[in-house]
């Protein structure tokens, strides 16, 4: 049996003549909390949505759970949960109503959801607020219930797309406790964001740019590699780097001529 959760391979997609993500590879061990680093648009949330089996990719290959994406995604998603930016709820039922919802579309029976319920409310501090509408509640108990809702069916990897974006620093916080909870149980946990202050929570992380990998390991290795203290620093660092490298690369190419 595989160590790793989640295996790729010179994965791409392309729109049309645009690259959105360009060749990468990367792997995922088993239990790992794997961030996925870049400003918007950088092709996070693109390579996620191939690694859920929700686009299928141009060329290479990824395997998740044990499944290839491109040949069986249907596999893939009876092994995942996925948490997307917007949180994924319906604003106009109430809690109650998207917990029993998002248990149908896993395939959960009645008494499986009434058996995961107790869990779901009290990780997300929602007990007495079954009946509220979604719409009413606050971002970081919208976070948590997104949370609880892909958390259902007990995944073994669950992917999160920017999943903090837009709620306070005390529930981001809050957030990655029951994160890091998550991997104590085994649980992958792939997890897009563009919070550089974030990628410290994680084992290990890569640094994407404008559809590619410019870099990855753990914090701390990138951090002594480049002798600085912030991954953003690590991130500005590589970013001017790559624009010097390019540079480079174009005059060479008008001396040639």
């Amino acid at each position: 049996m595989s160590e790793y959760s989640i295996v790729v391979s010179g994965l791409t997609k392309k729109f049309g003549d645009f690259v959105a993500v360009n060749s990468v590879s990367f792997r995922v061990g088993k239990g790992e909390i794997f961030g996925f680093l870049g400003a918007n648009g950088a092709g996070k949330s693109t390579t996620i949505r191939m690694l859920c089996g929700l686009l299928a990719p141009t060329s290479g290959e990824a395997t998740v759970g044990g499944f290839p994406v491109g040949d069986q995604p249907e596999k893939v998603k009876e092994r995942i949960g996925y948490m997307s930016q917007k949180f994924s709820l319906y604003e106009d039922l109430t809690v109650m109503e998207n917990i029993r919802f998002f248990g149908g579309i896993y395939g959960l029976s009645r008494s499986r959801i009434r058996t995961r319920l107790p869990w779901i409310l009290d990780m997300a501090g929602l007990r007495g607020r079954e009946d509220t509408l979604t719409r009413e509640l606050a971002g970081g108990w919208k976070q948590r219930l997104a949370l609880g809702c892909a958390l259902l069916h007990e995944p073994e990897i669950v992917f999160l797309d920017e999943p903090t974006g837009g709620v306070d620093p005390v529930s981001r916080r809050r957030f990655w406790d029951l994160i890091y909870d998550l991997s104590v149980k085994k649980v992958t946990v792939f997890v897009t964001t563009h919070y550089l202050d974030e990628a410290e929570y994680c084992h290990r992380i890569m640094l994407m740019d404008a559809g590619e990998i410019i870099a990855g390991g753990s914090p701390r290795e990138l951090k002594d590699k480049y002798e600085l203290t912030t991954l953003e620093d690590v991130f500005i660092r590589l970013i001017e780097e790559k624009i010097q490298s390019g540079q480079n690369h174009a005059e060479k190419n008008r001396q040639g001529r």
